[in-house]
């Protein structure tokens, strides 16, 4: 079981990261066919969508999962199909609620994003009426992907794996497809306009969500003879659980995942409906402030996402040893696992994220196109990414200790400091000023978070904070390789161009992510964060 169990969190992760390089791969072409004018009329669409997605899903596929393994664990298979069919029910209503309120909301919404173009001299490339178009045309989604993750719950409650994986890649795959051919086919074929390219991009969500659906349906179909066995098995095994209380406890559960998924959504909300009437009151053209916001939210934001994808899946697979070790009370164990888990996520996150800090430049160029005010942009925002990383894994570190109050409490106190600080800090920085109030605002929650663990924990953090000055010096000294490598690169290969910045940024990154590597072996430093396998392979290939 325990196999199948390792087997299946790989599959799992696998098709996570797999979905997600796809994530960040699509912008490139995409980019090109829209322009950098119409980026953000996409992100407006986006943001709002992603905010009703997370209320109406997350947590829902963890939270069932873990019910019907409980139930299946006592053999009582019934109560588990029982819960389901009732909560598809609730997730069908929950999503067309989802839906209604999001289209209905369109126009309000646009509104608040966005003014109408008063200056006939200064023409908007869009308008409010095309911001409340693309909302309405991404709301469609929502009916399906509540259902659709209930799904994908139930099957990992069995520890089926694979039907998640697989629908979640599909389910990317078939959206980006139709994304990028409706666009061209839009743009380049027909003689249409961007902005009916972006309309029918976001609409490819509903379309990728319905692939997603049709693949668990074949699962469902191929795994129901295996489903309906057990249940014939266990006879009457029932539990004297009421559907009320295990929803209520599923509540309890999930409310705490929901928020942790919204929060990037909510600070880039946040920004939505703050950053054009801000940058305007301090004389920054109305197209140019709509141009800037999306290099922040969508074109930059797309890049800083990637440090974390690296290290987000290592770190969070050390979560349930943390679990585990609190419901010891093993206190040794417990502070092993926390120092493990922080120097992993720092030893992976912090040289990526600055590493595209110093190549920021030929980054924006490899992916979008040669630009001094969205490298910058880049640049300033990468390091925001240590942060992305670290609140999910203290959040997770919370929610393994039963603290789900809190989760919410400082959640929403970081929040908050986002919205005191964002007006202001922009009409003082502009677009660096909206950087920092997320920066700040993400410290804010992570700093009670950890305050949260110490009191409860009682963790003791000098053992962790001398690793960590050991990983931001290395850290510092590759910066400094990578930075000069780069700087010589450029005597004779132009930046600017999308297959010379992609020479430059491999080579660069190369030279300083093999310095980082190999003094990590020789310190031993990679050898204590990734195991004694780790020491074994370096043994054998003589490094150490």
């Amino acid at each position: 079981m325990a196999g199948n169990l390792l087997k299946g969190t790989m599959i799992l992760t696998l098709g996570l990261v797999l979905s997600r390089i796809l994530g960040v791969l699509y912008v490139i072409p995409f980019y090109q066919l829209i322009g950098e004018e119409y980026v953000v009329l996409y992100q407006y669409a986006y943001v709002p969508y992603t905010i009703m997605l997370a209320i109406a899903v997350s947590g829902v596929p963890v939270a069932v999962s873990k019910f019907v393994s409980k139930y299946n664990a006592m053999g009582d298979y019934a109560t588990g199909r029982k819960l389901v069919k009732s909560s598809g029910l609730i997730m069908l209503i929950t999503g067309f609620v989802g839906f209604l309120v999001l289209f209905f909301l369109a126009e309000p919404l646009a509104h608040v994003v966005m003014k109408e173009n008063a200056d006939p001299t200064k023409p908007m490339p869009f308008t409010v009426d095309d911001v409340a178009t693309v909302i309405k045309y991404v709301s469609f989604a929502v009916i399906v992907v509540p259902a659709m993750s209930l799904v994908r719950g139930f099957f990992q409650g069995y520890q089926h794996m694979t039907p998640t994986a697989v629908s979640q890649l599909i389910e990317q795959i078939i959206r980006i497809a139709v994304l990028l051919v409706g666009a061209f086919v839009v743009v380049k074929l027909i003689g249409g306009t961007e902005k009916t390219a972006v309309s029918f991009a976001v609409f490819a969500a509903f379309i990728g969500a319905i692939a997603s659906m049709g693949v668990l349906a074949w699962y469902w179909k191929k795994l129901k003879p295996e489903f309906d066995a057990q249940m014939h098995q266990t006879g009457t095994v029932t539990s004297d659980h009421s559907l009320k209380s295990i929803y209520k406890e599923m509540l309890i559960y999930t409310v705490p995942f929901a928020l942790v998924g919204v929060i990037n959504p909510l600070f880039q909300f946040v920004d939505m409906i703050t950053f054009n009437n801000a940058m305007v009151s301090i004389g920054v053209d109305a197209a140019d402030s709509q141009t800037l916001l999306g290099m922040l939210n969508f074109s930059a934001h797309k890049l800083v996402m990637i440090p974390v994808m690296l290290a987000m899946g290592f770190a969070m697979t050390l979560i349930p040893l943390i679990t585990t070790y609190y419901a010891k009370e093993d206190t040794a164990g417990l502070t092993r696992s926390l120092n493990q888990t922080f120097q992993v996520l720092t030893f992976l996150t912090l040289p990526a994220a600055l590493g595209i800090s110093v190549l920021a430049y030929e980054f924006y160029t490899v992916f979008y196109e040669a630009s001094e005010t969205g490298s910058s942009i880049l640049a300033f925002y990468a390091p925001v990414a240590m942060l992305f990383a670290l609140y999910p894994v203290t959040t997770a570190i919370l929610q393994g200790i039963d603290k789900q109050k809190l989760i919410i409490l400082n959640l929403m106190i970081g929040i908050l400091v986002k919205m005191v600080l964002n007006v202001p800090l922009i009409k003082l920085f502009e677009t660096n000023g909206a950087i920092l109030a997320t920066a700040i605002g993400y410290i804010t929650a992570i700093t009670l978070n950890f305050i949260v663990i110490r009191y409860y924990l009682d963790y003791q953090t000098k053992m962790l904070f001398r690793r960590l000055l050991l990983i931001v010096a290395l850290t510092a000294v590759m910066l400094l390789l990578a930075f000069g490598v780069k700087e010589a690169l450029e005597l004779f290969l132009n930046p600017d161009s999308k297959l010379q910045a992609l020479i430059i940024i491999f080579v660069s990154a190369g030279v300083g992510a093999a310095f980082y590597g190999l003094v990590s072996l020789k310190l031993g430093l990679a050898q204590k964060l990734f195991g004694e396998r780790l020491t074994r392979i370096t043994r054998k290939l003589g490094i150490i």
